[in-house]
């Protein structure tokens, strides 16, 4: 018998996994037994085969849209073309959730391929609150923004990374998805607590969850630790997921997997795991 969480969805419908291009083909010939997928939206911005799969792919299964383009954190604004053209796949895919990063990546007319980090500071939290709000407008409805992974400290961010997304959520009305590794890379990286960080976290404005692995770097005799996507889940964030769910209940959980990725077959082991715990705490 499947098991029904508080607000009456079968656990294993919240557990979803990132499709990613090798795996569409095996995803549509196979139709594994998974709650819902996730795509990246600057894949989908264009024509051709792969948003005609990803129409496919839509008829079968609930597809949520992850941004890594809208760089909310610019100071000078949203590119509205960018913003048009997100608008318009939104309108197509009819997305269960939409999600951004916490980060910028554009300035100047010019977009860096990486999702950079921002001080948490007034000024900021004013820039993010206010591209944000943009954003949502334009979508007629809410976004989840992700906490990033952090490699470093600002001189100046007095702002703690979750009561600047708590206040982030009250001030715009948006959610937040929680990364779980995320929030344990930062936490060794920066010498912080994440259980203290999860605590922090205003339970009713998270809409979902991300799982990944993470890499180990040797950087001047000191591990640091990647955020790559390449690996499975690693058991210390496993343990912090489940301190996750016991905080804010059952909520929605990718697996993500975008570098090295393995056979489908492994991708949904992980999602299993991810539902066993979410039927573990329901029963309890």
């Amino acid at each position: 018998m499947e098991t029904i969480s508080s607000d009456g969805t079968a656990t294993a419908d919240l557990v979803g996994v990132g499709l990613r291009a090798p795996h569409v083909a095996g995803i549509l010939a196979t139709r594994p037994a998974i709650g819902w997928l996730e795509v990246h939206t600057e894949n989908y911005l264009g024509g051709g085969p792969d948003r005609r799969a990803l129409d496919v792919v839509r008829q079968h299964y609930p597809v949520s849209l992850h941004g890594v383009g809208l760089s909310l954190g610019s100071a000078e604004g949203l590119d509205p073309r960018h913003l048009a053209r997100v608008v318009s796949l939104v309108e197509r895919v009819e997305p269960v959730r939409v999600s951004e990063h916490l980060s910028w990546s554009a300035t100047d007319g010019a977009y860096l391929n990486h999702l950079l980090p921002l001080p948490y500071t007034e000024e900021s939290l004013t820039v993010v609150c206010r591209n944000v709000s943009r954003v949502q407008e334009a979508l007629g409805r809410s976004v989840l923004i992700e906490n990033p992974a952090s490699y470093l400290r600002f001189r100046h961010s007095p702002i703690p990374e979750p009561q600047f997304l708590g206040e982030l959520s009250r001030r715009s009305g948006c959610g937040i998805l929680c990364d779980v590794n995320n929030i344990f890379v930062t936490s060794q990286n920066l010498d912080q607590d994440a259980g203290a960080y999860l605590a922090a976290l205003p339970g009713e404005a998270v809409g979902e969850i991300h799982l990944a692995g993470h890499c180990r770097n040797d950087v001047g005799g000191r591990t640091i630790l990647i955020d790559d996507h390449g690996s499975p889940v690693s058991p210390h964030v496993w343990a912090l997921y489940e301190q996750a769910v016991a905080r804010f209940g059952p909520r929605p959980t990718l697996i993500e997997w975008d570098t090295d990725i393995p056979e489908l077959t492994v991708l949904l082991a992980e999602a299993h795991t991810a539902e066993e715990m979410l039927r573990h705490d329901v029963a309890a």
